[in-house]
C-alpha cells in the first residue's frame, strides 16, 4: 500500500520542513506544499490541485499541517478522502482569531468594512474581504485528527482548542513547555516523538 503525507506549513514556513519530519514517518512518502500567498481562496485551490495529483498515485493520503496550514487544510480538504491528520499548533477558529486581533487593535467591524484593509501596529494586515470569506465558508471537519498544542501558545487559546476537540473527532496532546512555534531543542524532541506515535499504527497495517 502506497501512503503519502501532504505537509502544509505555517506562516513564513517552507515545504523544506518535510526533510525534518521524514525520519518520524516510517513507510510514508512525505511531500510539502509550497505556497507564498496566504489568501485562503488561493491556498485552498493549490491544496486541492496537489490532492488531486496525489490521489492518483497513492492509496492513502495523510495530512500534517502547522498553524494556519491546518486552517487551510481543513478549508480545502474537508470533503476529500483523508486517512488521518496531525495538526501542530493549529488555528482551529479563524474567525475568532481575526476578531481577537481586531479587538486588540481597537478596530471595529464597521471601520474595517469601510476601509477594506487596515495595517495594525503589530504588523498584521486585517482585511474585510478575508473575514467575510471565512464567515461564508465554514469548516466541517470529520477526519480523525491528532493535535499538538503548546501550553504557552500566545496565538490560540486553550479554550479554543478544547472547543474544537469537544466537537470533532480529535485527540489532544498538550506540551507544558510548548509555544505556538515549536523551535527549541526540547520542543522539537517532543514534537518528533508525538509525530512518530501519530503515524506509527499505519506501519502495522501494511
Amino acid at each position: 500500500m502506497k501512503k503519502v503525507i501532504l505537509y502544509i506549513h505555517g506562516k513564513n514556513g517552507s515545504h523544506l520542513e518535510t526533510s525534518e519530519y521524514k525520519k518520524n514517518c516510517i513507510n510514508f512518502d512525505i511531500i510539502g506544499l509550497e505556497y507564498n500567498d496566504y489568501l485562503p481562496w488561493v491556498v485552498k485551490n493549490q491544496i486541492i490541485l496537489k490532492y488531486e495529483e496525489l490521489k492518483n498515485i497513492y492509496d492513502q493520503i495523510w495530512i500534517i499541517a502547522n498553524s494556519i496550514g491546518a486552517y487551510f487544510a481543513m478549508l480545502a480538504l474537508q470533503n476529500k478522502k483523508i486517512e488521518k491528520s496531525l495538526f501542530i499548533s493549529p488555528i482551529t477558529d479563524m474567525e475568532k482569531l481575526i476578531i481577537e486581533m481586531m479587538e486588540f487593535a481597537h478596530i471595529s467591524e464597521e471601520n474595517l468594512k469601510e476601509k477594506g484593509e487596515i495595517i495594525t501596529d503589530f504588523g498584521e494586515t486585517l482585511s474585510w474581504v478575508y473575514l467575510d470569506y471565512v464567515r461564508k465558508n465554514p469548516i466541517k471537519w470529520n477526519i480523525p485528527t491528532e493535535i499538538l498544542y503548546g501550553e504557552k501558545d500566545n496565538l490560540v487559546s486553550v479554550a479554543t482548542i478544547y472547543k474544537f476537540i469537544d466537537t470533532h473527532n480529535a485527540k489532544l496532546t498538550i506540551f507544558k513547555n510548548g509555544e505556538h512555534w515549536f523551535h527549541t531543542k526540547e520542543q522539537i524532541a517532543f514534537l518528533n516523538e508525538w509525530m512518530k506515535k501519530g503515524t506509527q499504527f499505519s506501519s502495522l497495517i501494511n
